[in-house]
């Protein structure tokens, strides 16, 4: 009888035991990192391909928003900067004729200076032509003040053909991320607007359970340290999976609602972000649980 008590007091001690050494340090919920994609441009949506639940790679397109319209101002941009240049292109070809003037009077300022050693000539004669040089030089002068005016205007057509380009790029609309496609929110023929959600993707490879410790747990944990994460299996089963602590609160608050009974919620905690490689069980908003 004795050997049978012992026995069983054994058996209680073993399971205790046990139970401790499964209990879990710190719980709380899966969360994965979603990004909703937004169009970026007003417009009928021409091709719209992503399907719910399927994967996308980073820079795949999502969607091609109408761009016709950009490109119909594209080409009435193109238009005036060829007449801006057909402009500029007769300024220069004013100067080119003038300065070929000035260099004809100069020939003939040569020619005087060379008489008026002999007295064939006068000095009002020279006097003129050098006038007329002077007078020729302004014209060029405004000319060239003209011409860098036409530069200008050029410049503003440059920078609205650029955002043009711009604007016909963001049509094209990518994935930001590598991930899997969460939610649609239009479809194609749709008219959608600059800053409409069109999907939600959500990289799924990596997921974050974000628990929550007291002060007195704090300092055995650090960033980088690796741990264990576990989510449910059955009744009494458990997943596990390595772990990494990635983000560690620097201020306390109070434990979320969701957490525990009324009397726990109102005691200061540390959120604790934990990175864990998702083999496919692991779910946004599953519970889950970590050992450290």
């Amino acid at each position: 009888m004795k050997t049978r008590t012992l026995i069983i007091i054994a058996a209680v001690l073993l399971i205790g035991c046990k139970n401790k050494a499964e209990k879990a340090d710190a719980f709380g919920n899966f969360e994965a990192t979603e990004v909703i994609v937004s169009a970026e441009t007003t417009g009928r949506i021409l091709q719209f391909d992503p399907v719910e639940g399927t994967k996308i790679d980073s820079g795949a397109k999502i969607a091609l928003i109408d761009t016709t319209i950009f490109h119909l101002q594209k080409a009435e941009i193109d238009a005036g900067m060829k007449s801006v240049r057909t402009r500029i292109s007769s300024v220069n070809a004013q100067n080119d004729i003038l300065n070929q003037q000035i260099a004809n009077l100069n020939i003939n300022i040569t020619r005087i200076a060379k008489m008026m050693k002999d007295d064939a000539a006068t000095q009002k004669q020279s006097d003129d032509l050098t006038g007329q040089v002077a007078v020729i030089q302004k014209q060029i002068d405004a000319n060239n003040t003209q011409r860098a005016s036409v530069a200008a205007e050029l410049s503003v057509y440059d920078a609205k053909k650029a955002t043009l380009g711009e604007q016909i790029s963001r049509s094209n609309v990518k994935s930001p991320l590598k991930g899997t496609v969460i939610e649609k929110y239009s479809e194609a023929g749709e008219i959608t607007a600059a800053g409409k959600p069109l999907v939600k993707i959500a990289d799924l490879s990596i997921m974050k359970l974000k628990v929550y410790v007291s002060g007195a747990q704090l300092g055995s944990i650090k960033i980088g340290q690796q741990c264990t994460v576990r989510t449910d299996n059955g009744k009494k089963g458990y997943n596990s999976f390595p772990g990494i602590i990635s983000y560690i609160s620097e201020k306390a608050e109070f434990t979320p609602k969701i957490i525990q009974t009324k009397e726990e919620r109102v005691t200061l905690v540390y959120a604790v972000n934990i990175d864990a490689r998702n083999d496919g069980t692991m779910k946004s908003g599953m519970p889950g649980e970590a050992k450290f």
